[in-house]
């Protein structure tokens, strides 16, 4: 195991923090840190956190120090082809996967890096957009959390009536020689937090919070992230697809979901939470995706439910 950077200067995460390189059971390397438990605090468990697409590590750092706070420590991970973990073509702002069984693999790798840290139990997920499609398939095949609060999660992805058939057609495509490492049609190179304005933006609607990931990208450009290509569209088309067609499990849930959202598809999430047995979709009113980056009440809205929900069943 080895020592990893982990950028405090832009993470606003709470004190002792680190991050390892980790190899995965198909030869990759991700990076995964964790940070302790505010010293003092009684130990409540350990809080995963699974990013979404272009996401990374230091976006979560202000959302580890509430945990830490509260008696968590916290555990989160570069998902294989975004933050530093390598990238799979030497244009670093294509994301990409085969298949998102891949993202097991990494979310494996962090679990192993737990069990070496002697991280508390019991532990609880925190899970937005596709980092909610990882977990749910995490859950489905068993990961040992006591309690999961999802944001936004991607059980499906928003597009126009006349763009769904296009997409399957090129996922469908996509394993031909030459075209799964094309970019997806409507997408740039870039992140979308360079290709937006503020004003009208899909990501948040607290000015605060978006300069806070602007200024995280500008100083560690590294980290960014754009456009997926055509194989990451084939495999998230046929992972909504297989999660949408399962029974929920049986932990206990809460998701949050904004009635600005414009990035994941919503009506799945409403299905699969009138579906979970005891599980709570709250919906937030005049939100956009990036509910953990949203105003303040917002975020302290969310984080406030999450704790109930993991002192309930911790």
């Amino acid at each position: 195991m080895e020592a990893a950077p982990l950028h405090e200067d832009v993470a606003a995460g709470p004190p002792g923090g680190e991050a390892w390189w980790l190899p995965t059971v198909d030869g990759g390397r991700i990076r995964v840190a964790a940070w302790p438990a505010a010293a003092g605090t009684p130990s409540r468990g350990t809080v995963l956190i699974f990013p979404g697409r272009t996401e990374y590590v230091e976006k979560y750092g202000p959302a580890a120090a509430i945990y830490a706070a509260e008696g968590y420590a916290v555990l989160t991970l570069d998902w294989r082809g975004q933050g530093l973990t390598a990238r799979a073509f030497p244009d670093r702002r294509l994301g990409h996967v085969l298949g998102f069984a891949e993202y097991q693999r990494d979310l494996a790798a962090a679990l192993n890096l737990a069990g070496w840290l002697d991280l508390p139990m019991p532990m609880f997920l925190v899970a937005h957009s596709m980092g909610g499609c990882i977990g749910l398939r995490a859950l489905h095949e068993g990961l040992d959390v006591a309690a999961v609060a999802f944001s936004a999660p991607m059980w499906g992805m928003q597009m126009d009536a006349w763009e769904r058939p296009l997409a399957w057609l090129s996922a469908l495509a996509a394993p031909l020689p030459g075209i799964g490492g094309r970019l997806t049609p409507r997408t740039t190179l870039d992140h979308a937090i360079h290709v937006e304005r503020f004003e009208g933006n899909t990501l948040t609607t607290d000015r605060e919070m978006w300069d806070f990931m602007r200024h995280q990208l500008a100083t560690h450009p590294d980290l960014t992230l754009g456009g997926p290509t055509l194989r990451w569209l084939r495999a998230a088309l046929f992972e909504t697809r297989a999660l949408r067609r399962m029974a929920p499990p049986a932990t206990p849930a809460l998701t949050f979901l904004g009635t600005n959202e414009r990035i994941v598809e919503v009506d799945p999430i409403r299905e699969k939470m009138q579906a979970w047995s005891g599980a709570r979709l709250e919906i937030v009113p005049d939100a956009e995706h990036e509910i953990l980056m949203e105003r303040p009440e917002v975020r302290n809205r969310f984080f406030d439910a999450s704790l109930a929900l993991f002192d309930k069943h911790g």
